[in-house]
């Protein structure tokens, strides 16, 4: 039986400011090849959870392997995964070939493999027009593509995206998600998270919404809207976490 993608057990996580744990006792398993969401209301941990998983936080308690893996092993797991933040993650003064050049050497890839990679992705992306012209003049659509072609440039095995579509228009969007479906057609295994709830249901296999650091609800969408009888993913988004002002500083 081939390890998950991700492995979540018995974790425990607080922040050094605050008295209580902010995940207690979480536990998570994402399987190798799923579409995997992440939902919950601002402030109910997904982005601590994302940040754990990529290893920008460590936890105090519990067990986390990426394909098996300890992520106390960070020189072995940081090839292993790929990770589209929601603010942008590159150098607004370089051009996209040399923010892919500079990305792909730190993910351990030889010259002629950065320059196919930069090829392809620029290709694909819709960016090779401007591959050698300065990211802080681009729109953000244009941002957010140069954001996920850092995040693949080594083909990760899993691929974590906290909101890679924010403030996008809609060809953006449409081109975005086709092309993660593509990755994911090609085994890679994606882990989501987003405000963008239709986005969701195009993209997504299998959800769990998280609310206040616990998991109340983890199922595949359909399973999910006979259990509560709901017939899309707000709907059941309102119905599991409420409808109040849910904003945190």
């Amino acid at each position: 039986m081939k390890e998950p993608a991700v492995y979540i057990d018995h974790l425990d996580f607080h922040y050094p400011e605050n008295s209580g744990i902010y995940l207690k006792d979480f536990s998570l398993t994402v399987n190798k090849g799923e579409r995997f969401g992440l939902f919950g209301p601002n402030g109910a941990g997904k982005s601590t959870l994302m940040n754990l998983m990529t290893g920008v936080l460590r936890f105090q308690k519990g067990i986390l392997r990426l394909s098996g893996i300890d992520s106390s092993n960070y020189n072995k797991i940081k090839t292993l995964f790929g990770f589209v933040p929601q603010d942008f993650s590159f150098y607004q003064e370089l051009s996209p070939a040399e923010n892919l050049q500079f990305f792909g050497a730190w993910a351990g890839l030889n010259s002629k493999q950065i320059k196919q990679r930069t090829h392809e992705l620029l290709e694909i992306l819709g960016l090779s027009d401007v591959r050698d012209k300065k990211i802080s003049a681009f729109s953000g659509g244009m941002k957010r593509r140069v954001n996920l072609a850092i995040g693949v440039i080594h083909t990760p095995e899993i691929l974590f995206l906290d909101e890679p579509t924010v403030g996008v228009d809609v060809q953006t969007r449409h081109a975005i998600i086709d092309y993660l479906k593509e990755l994911n057609r090609d085994g890679m295994t994606l882990v989501y998270t987003s405000h963008q709830l239709s986005e969701a249901e195009e993209l997504c296999d299998r959800v769990a919404l998280i609310d206040y650091g616990k998991i109340i609800a983890c199922n595949t969408l359909a399973n999910l809207y006979n259990e509560y009888s709901k017939t899309d993913l707000e709907g059941l988004f309102i119905h599991l976490t409420g409808n109040s002002y849910r904003d945190y500083v």
